[in-house]
C-alpha cells in the first residue's frame, strides 16, 4: 500500500516536471522568436536605411554637381548683376586689400585682427603707402562736395576713405561719390563719453586692415582741407613722427579731470590733455588699437566730466611712445571764445584773408629736424552755409 501511494507521488512529481519543463521551454521559444523578430526589424531598417542614404547621397551629388558647388575652395563665386565673378578668398591680393568695408566681426575680433603685424619686412606685392581719411560723423556729411572736389585730381592708388556713421544709417550721396560704400559697421557713439575713444579705434582698425594704409587722420563732418590732396600727402607720408595733440595742462580742465583712482597704473605726472582731432603713422595706430589694460582704466575711472577723447591717447602716447608723436594736431580749430565747444564758421564768415590766416598763422611747428611754417592741413569747425564761399576758394587759394 505504502508502496503504490510512493510510486503514484512519484509519477506526479514527474508529470509536473515534466509539465513545467514544457511551459519553460515555451516561454524560452517564445521570447527567443521576439528577439529574433526584433533582430530582424533592426536588420530591415538599418538595410533600408542605407539604401535610402545611398539614393540620396547619389541625389545630392547630383545636385551639387549640377549646381557647380564643388569648384576650387580657394574661390567663391559671387553674382553681380549678370556677371558672375571669381574671387581669390586666400589671394594675397584680397588679403591686404579688403575691397569691401561690410564685415560681420565683432569689436575684439576686429580690434585683433587689425593688430596683427606681419614679422617680415618685405612685402610680397606692390606696395603704395596711402593715407586713410576717417570720418567720425553724427551722419551727414554737409561738406561733402568740398571733399569731392579735393580728392578728384587725387591718384586713387594714394587714399581711402572710411566713415563712421550711427548704425543704421545711410549716407545721402551720389552714386559716382567717393563716399560710396565707405561707412563702416558702427556703433553710437556719445559726446564726451568713452565710447567716443570706441569710434575711433574702430576706424583705425578698419582703415589697418588695408596694409597700404601708412597715415591716418581722424576728420569729423565739419572738418575741411586747407591744402590740396598732393600737398597734404607729401606732408604725411614724409613725415618722421605722428601728428597727436598732447601737453600737460594744469588747470581744471587739464589736471583737473584726473582721476586718483588710476594710480598705480597712470599717475598724475603722466596725465596730459590734446585735441581729439589726432593724425598717426600706422606703427602708432596699431599700438593704439592693440591696447586693452589703460583704456579699460579710462572706461572705468574716466567719467564724469573726464572726457576721455581728450586724454586717452595723449596720455597712452606720453606713457609709451613720445618719441613717435609730434606732440601737436595738424587740424585748426578756433577756441578763443572758450567754453566746451570750438567756434563755428558760418557762410559769411569765409573769406580769402581767413583761409590764408589758418595756412600760415605767423607760428612755425616742428617737422622733421627743422621748423617750419607749415602747422595745419585741416580745419574746423564749418557749418553746412560754409560750403559755397569755399568751394569758391578752392582753385585759387587751396589749389584743388
Amino acid at each position: 500500500m505504502k508502496a503504490t501511494m510512493k510510486n503514484k507521488m512519484d509519477d506526479e512529481k514527474i508529470t509536473i516536471a515534466v509539465i513545467d519543463y514544457s511551459l519553460r521551454l515555451q516561454g524560452f521559444c517564445k521570447e527567443w522568436s521576439v528577439g529574433l523578430v526584433q533582430i530582424m526589424s533592426i536588420l530591415v531598417i538599418f538595410v533600408s536605411g542605407m539604401i535610402l542614404g545611398l539614393a540620396g547621397s547619389a541625389h545630392i551629388s547630383r545636385y551639387f554637381a549640377r549646381h557647380d558647388f564643388f569648384q576650387a575652395p580657394q574661390f567663391v563665386a559671387t553674382r553681380c548683376k549678370e556677371d558672375v565673378v571669381k574671387v581669390d578668398c586666400w589671394s594675397v591680393e584680397n588679403f591686404v586689400r579688403p575691397k569691401k568695408l561690410a564685415h560681420g566681426m565683432t569689436d575684439a575680433e576686429l580690434l585683433w585682427r587689425a593688430s596683427m603685424v606681419p614679422q617680415k619686412a618685405e612685402y610680397p606685392f606692390r606696395r603704395k603707402p596711402k593715407v586713410a581719411f576717417m570720418f567720425l560723423t553724427k551722419g551727414p556729411l554737409p561738406l561733402s562736395l568740398l571733399w569731392e572736389k579735393f580728392f578728384s585730381r587725387a591718384d586713387k592708388d594714394l587714399y581711402s576713405i572710411y566713415v563712421h556713421t550711427p548704425p543704421y544709417y545711410e549716407l545721402n550721396v551720389s552714386a559716382t561719390s567717393v563716399f560710396v560704400g565707405r561707412q563702416i559697421p558702427s556703433q553710437d557713439v556719445h559726446w564726451g563719453s568713452v565710447d567716443m575713444v570706441d569710434g575711433e579705434k574702430r576706424l583705425l582698425a578698419n582703415a589697418l586692415l588695408d596694409f597700404s594704409n601708412e597715415r591716418f587722420v581722424l576728420l569729423s563732418e565739419s572738418c575741411i582741407p586747407v591744402y590740396n590732396f598732393d600737398t597734404i600727402y607729401n606732408y604725411l607720408i614724409n613725415s618722421k613722427h605722428s601728428f597727436v595733440d598732447s601737453y600737460d595742462d594744469p588747470s581744471r580742465y587739464g589736471r583737473g579731470r584726473y582721476n586718483r583712482r588710476m594710480l598705480p597704473d597712470i599717475k598724475l605726472s603722466q596725465w596730459r590733455k590734446g585735441s581729439q582731432w589726432f593724425e598717426a603713422n600706422r606703427e602708432v595706430a596699431i599700438h593704439i588699437i592693440s591696447d586693452t589694460k589703460y583704456y579699460s582704466i579710462f572706461r572705468r575711472h574716466c567719467w564724469p566730466s573726464c572726457y576721455p577723447d581728450e586724454h586717452y591717447i595723449p596720455t597712452y602716447l606720453n606713457m609709451f611712445y613720445g618719441s613717435l608723436n609730434s606732440n601737436r594736431s595738424v587740424t585748426w580749430v578756433d577756441w578763443s571764445k572758450g567754453g566746451p565747444h570750438p567756434v563755428t564758421f558760418e557762410g559769411v564768415n569765409i573769406t580769402e584773408s581767413f583761409i590764408r590766416s589758418i595756412q600760415n598763422n605767423g607760428t612755425e611747428c616742428l617737422y622733421n629736424d627743422g621748423m617750419t611754417p607749415m602747422c595745419y592741413l585741416f580745419a574746423r569747425k564749418f557749418a553746412p552755409s560754409a560750403l559755397e564761399p569755399l568751394l569758391n576758394l578752392t582753385s585759387t587759394l587751396m589749389r584743388f
